[in-house]
């Protein structure tokens, strides 16, 4: 009889438990907004030019395109604002997304395909001659 009351005082101490627990707001972690955002941009088609790349991309969901010119410098160096990525084979489409820090650019990331024969894919003409507009090109500014 006494482990009987024994074992029933220990299982209402037990239940009873959650009537003392102190109640409390469940804290959210604190959110921190990032300084980087990005645009991501589809690639019709890219140049390989011998001090870079032209990049044709479409602007928003309309069949109007735009050009940006992109040094060669920017991904070969290692601390550069340039970071090419080859796709493998498989459905996904090339993509280019500038990424900005504080409203100005910060850095560019090329989705390309690995394979040479993509239809996205060209190479300029021998006797065209593009120089100027690889010259002095600091920052990307898409147009939409």
């Amino acid at each position: 009889m006494r482990k009987f009351f024994l074992l029933l005082a220990l299982v209402l101490l037990v239940q009873g438990m959650p009537l003392f627990a102190q109640f409390s707001q469940p804290t959210l972690p604190e959110l921190k907004e990032s300084d980087f955002f990005y645009h991501n941009v589809t690639i019709e088609k890219v140049y390989i030019y011998r001090l870079g790349y032209m990049v044709i991309y479409r602007r928003g969901s309309s069949n109007h395109f735009s050009r940006v010119y992109l040094p060669h410098d920017w991904f070969t160096e290692a601390s550069g604002p340039g970071e090419v990525i080859y796709l493998g084979p498989g459905r996904e489409w090339p993509s280019m997304t500038v990424f900005y820090r504080d409203g100005e650019f910060s850095h560019i990331r090329l989705r390309l395909r690995r394979e040479r024969n993509h239809p996205t894919w060209g190479v300029f003409p021998l006797n065209v001659n593009i120089d100027e507009m690889f010259q002095n090109v600091e920052r990307v500014q898409l147009e939409f």
